[in-house]
């Protein structure tokens, strides 16, 4: 009776030790990028362990395919990511759905020159060598996609796949290139020695949707994840809300959570809260097929996309339901 009474013991430790366990999510260039503030602030104010999941982590995603992958390898499968990867990814079989969504502008992303340039605007980079990140990437994407909206064609200048943001940043300055990509924290911390050429959402549009919250089919159709599901988004939503309401606490605490300057991040924040850069959750179907159809024009997708097929709402409040 007494070892039976032991194994009863330790068994119900080890349960109760799984039930306790923190689990991580992914968010896509956690640490660089501020996709992943709502998560900072929900992880900091307790709004994770309020809606009843221990999220204590946050797995950082290179981007693209391989926060996809990150994913898909997780004892929780949640992550936001790229919604461009995500489709890709369902097309070559890869069993995913969107639960929510996560950043609906690319107003983030400019394209700079040296301060005292005679570039001021998209026109202006005529003849010029052009920066941007990678072949495929968003900002080839906002490249592809104001020439066709001017109807010139790509000899209109020299697009120069010249890597990072920081190797971007780095061209320009030196002069291997006139103009290139940037985005924040990079813009303000350099704001002093560059100008602005042109804004991407003033040439693809105020909404285009780079990330949505994904997850497994199979983790989706579970009890168990059903309930983490609707936790997680209630306290992303939480997050976000905490932003913009807190904007300078919320710098704060994205900056000790990437290990920032707080100064900085403030300055970052302002800009963001103004863009309206985070959603609390729903699904802008526009803005989707807008970056679909930037896919279309980087020759990786063909054909529509059935929404119906691969996003599931009813993981979301009621009151974020009707926006699809």
């Amino acid at each position: 009776m007494r070892i039976a009474r032991g194994i009863a013991i330790v068994i119900a430790a080890l349960i109760a030790g799984t039930a306790a366990r923190a689990d991580s999510v992914v968010v896509t260039h956690w640490g660089s990028a501020f996709y992943g503030a709502p998560y900072a602030v929900a992880m900091a104010k307790g709004f994770f362990k309020q809606s009843g999941v221990d999220i204590s982590g946050i797995t950082s995603g290179a981007g693209g395919g391989t926060s996809v992958r990150n994913t898909l390898a997780g004892d929780l499968p949640f992550g936001e990511v790229a919604l461009s990867a995500t489709v890709l990814a369902i097309q070559h079989g890869e069993k995913l759905v969107l639960v929510g969504g996560g950043t609906d502008t690319v107003g983030d992303i400019l394209w700079i020159a040296k301060k005292g340039s005679p570039l001021h605007s998209f026109e202006d980079l005529k003849g010029k060598r052009v920066g941007f990140t990678a072949p495929g990437s968003v900002t080839n994407m906002v490249l592809l996609i104001a020439l066709r909206k001017r109807g010139w064609d790509q000899s209109a200048f020299q697009m120069v796949p010249a890597g990072d943001i920081g190797a971007n940043l780095s061209a320009v300055l030196n002069g291997a290139i006139d103009a290139g990509m940037t985005g924040e924290p990079i813009w303000s911390e350099n704001e002093d020695k560059l100008q602005p050429v042109f804004w991407s959402q003033d040439e693809v549009g105020p909404h285009i949707t780079q990330n949505v919250c994904i997850t497994t089919r199979d983790f989706a159709a579970s009890p168990e994840g059903a309930a983490k599901l609707r936790a997680i988004l209630a306290a992303r939503r939480e997050g976000v809300r905490y932003v913009y309401a807190h904007p300078d606490e919320a710098a704060d605490i994205t900056a000790q959570a990437y290990t920032g300057d707080p100064a900085l991040y403030r300055k970052v924040f302002q800009h963001f809260v103004a863009l309206h850069y985070w959603e609390e959750g729903a699904f802008d179907e526009a803005g989707m097929n807008r970056m679909m159809e930037g896919l279309r024009i980087l020759g990786q997708l063909k054909g529509d996309v059935d929404w119906s097929k691969i996003i599931d709402t009813s993981f979301l409040p009621p009151d974020l339901k009707p926006h699809m």
